[in-house]
């Protein structure tokens, strides 16, 4: 059914194309230059602008597109953002297969291995609802090649179609397919590294908590989580305020999201941003993990101004009160369970949203004895990596996260 509902929006795009797409790409143009922010120091900020032109864009002939019942708007943004398939690769052998119903990608170099080697779980970003392991080929292969491992995508079902928390289980499945057949694959079991971007380094974080009771199993060695997304408690940590309005992740866009993940209407959304969806109580007993108090004085520097207390609105607690899990946010786990944690490596932007939950979860770790190895791109911006390997559409700050993440796994 995907598969025709992709084939009517092309058909639906052909069409209308000649005159409408050019005028709704220049609307997304000034849409851009007039509600978005580019601070000193963004990496190419006219590239970004660009790009993120065009994501506006995709959105609204999305929309469009789902009004004269041709696709829904998510499904036209899944095959924008599915980008170029790359060429074959003659260094790697590649095989797809399904795990319960999953559909993972493995990759692994063709030269003869000199001993067993690292095992990389990889969950892509995409707020749960959008992202394939199309749209991440370019950096598995990366990582799979500079890293000499074997890297398993997962292409984890996506909500709304499968609803939450499907996406957990489906990342469940295979990671414990992998780990049960690591031999299959020379893989050494003391070298599993569970790792994903943004939502999909959430998804990480989770299941590197869940493995804590898998006795059975192999240890991980360490999780690799690129700009994180771990809590939905507080939308007014200073990266949420100096980062607001700056491509290619909005403030508002995070909470729209987050109801699109759950199959729910985003009426409450700008009751969520004031953080009226959570309880006094739960605000206080999460004081000391999850507060602006924590966050290192150098990350106010572009401005923060602290929230004015807001009331606790039952109604939207109840409509929105799945953010406030530990599946959705993991960085309200117990200190029982961050204590076991395996060596971690977290990436922050700093012109990312989701910047302070990075640097909150690395304080939780290294409190709880836990090592961290922490990569601050001063340049970089959420979803970077998904233009990592496309040559001048590339962003230089993206290479440097990618290389650094290489040389961190390469150390293991």
């Amino acid at each position: 059914m995907a598969s025709v509902y992709t084939t009517l929006a092309i058909i639906g795009m052909v069409f209308i194309s000649p005159v409408i797409i050019p005028a709704l790409f220049l609307g997304g143009v000034f849409y851009d230059f007039f509600n978005s922010e580019l601070p000193p120091g963004i990496d190419q900020p006219l590239k970004l602008r660009f790009f993120h032109s065009l994501l506006i864009t995709t959105m609204i002939l999305g929309k469009i597109l789902e009004k004269l019942g041709i696709c829904s708007d998510l499904s036209l943004l899944r095959v924008v953002l599915d980008g170029i398939p790359p060429w074959r690769d003659s260094k790697l052998l590649i095989k797809d297969l399904k795990v319960d119903e999953v559909p993972l990608r493995i990759y692994q170099p063709k030269w003869p291995p000199t001993g067993k080697r690292r095992g990389i779980l990889y969950f892509h970003g995409g707020a749960g609802t959008f992202g394939s392991i199309r749209a991440f080929e370019r950096i598995c292969r990366y990582i799979a090649k500079k890293c000499n491992s074997v890297v398993v995508s997962v292409g984890y079902r996506l909500a709304p179609e499968h609803p939450y928390p499907g996406q957990y289980f489906d990342c469940l499945s295979a990671t414990l397919y992998f780990m049960r057949n690591l031999e299959e694959y020379h893989v050494d079991p003391d070298l599993i590294i569970v790792s994903g971007d943004s939502c999909g380094a959430n998804f990480a974080t989770v299941i590197c908590q869940i493995l804590l009771n898998k006795k059975d199993l192999p240890k991980v060695r360490a999780q690799v989580l690129l700009y994180p997304g771990l809590q939905g408690l507080d939308f007014h940590l200073p990266s949420y305020q100096q980062n607001a309005s700056v491509p290619m992740l909005f403030r508002k866009l995070v909470i729209y999201f987050c109801f699109r993940y759950l199959n729910k209407e985003p009426t409450f959304l700008e009751d969520v941003l004031q953080n009226c969806h959570v309880p006094e109580s739960m605000k206080w007993k999460y004081k000391k993990w999850i507060s602006a108090d924590i966050i290192p004085d150098e990350f106010k520097i572009r401005g923060y101004v602290p929230q004015k207390s807001t009331s606790y609105k039952p109604e939207v607690h109840e409509a929105i009160k799945e953010i406030l899990m530990t599946t959705f946010s993991p960085l309200l786990a117990e200190d029982s369970i961050i204590c076991q944690l395996p060596e971690s490596y977290i990436v922050t932007c700093e012109f990312d949203v989701l910047r302070d939950d990075g640097l909150l979860y690395k304080k939780r770790l290294e409190d709880n004895g836990v090592p961290v190895t922490w990569y601050h791109s001063e340049s970089g911006f959420h979803g970077i990596l998904g233009f990592f390997g496309y040559g001048i559409f590339s962003f230089l700050s993206g290479k440097k996260i990618m290389d650094s993440t290489v040389n961190y796994i390469n150390s293991l």
